[in-house]
């Protein structure tokens, strides 16, 4: 069994969930998220409680679906409750971030800035070389900061480009200049 699957996921007060046609809809404080179930996988609402169950205990590739589905269902509640958060730095000399318009201006050593496109349903703040992205959708949250990340990724001999908060990079020793006797 999944030990991840059968737990229940607790529904906080102001929270409605519904599932039809396998589509989740939870709506809460901060938003409304939907996602397509897998049709492998069953849900069963029981006064404040969600409970995931699949058909074949046996099989292998139903108990991972169960225990994927029931995380994302549980992410989802999370969401539209408390919302997700991530933090990216920005190192380098002259590296700089901001926002104009809809879109995340970023210089960080290319010949011209690089605009990012945020999709809807992401906030973001620059505070100096802090670059804050909120939403309630961890998914959709998670993939924006991988690909800013993306744009400049930072390398290990000056530890220069964007990284996040708690990433640590492993910096490698530059040449050595061998002197002469």
């Amino acid at each position: 069994m999944s030990r991840i699957g059968k737990k229940p996921i607790n529904i906080p007060a102001g929270v409605t969930v519904s599932v039809k046609d396998n589509l989740l809809q939870v709506k809460g404080p901060k938003g409304e998220l939907s996602y397509h179930l897998h049709p492998l996988v069953h849900l069963e609402q029981k006064d404040n409680l969600l409970q995931l169950t699949i058909d074949n205990k046996n099989n292998q590739n139903e108990r991972a679906l169960w225990g994927t589905m029931r995380q994302i269902t549980a992410n989802l509640v999370n969401g539209v409750v408390n919302g997700y958060q991530e933090r990216l730095e920005i190192k380098g000399v002259g590296y700089k971030a901001e926002m104009r318009g809809g879109a995340l201006v970023l210089a960080v050593g290319f010949s011209h800035p690089v605009e990012f496109p945020l999709p809807a349903g992401v906030q973001v703040t620059v505070d100096k070389n802090i670059i804050t992205l909120e939403s309630t959708n961890k998914e959709l949250l998670g993939e924006t900061a991988a690909n800013i990340r993306k744009i400049k990724k930072p390398e290990p001999y000056k530890g220069k480009g964007i990284k996040y908060i708690e990433e640590i990079i492993i910096r490698k020793a530059g040449k050595q200049v061998k002197t002469s006797a």
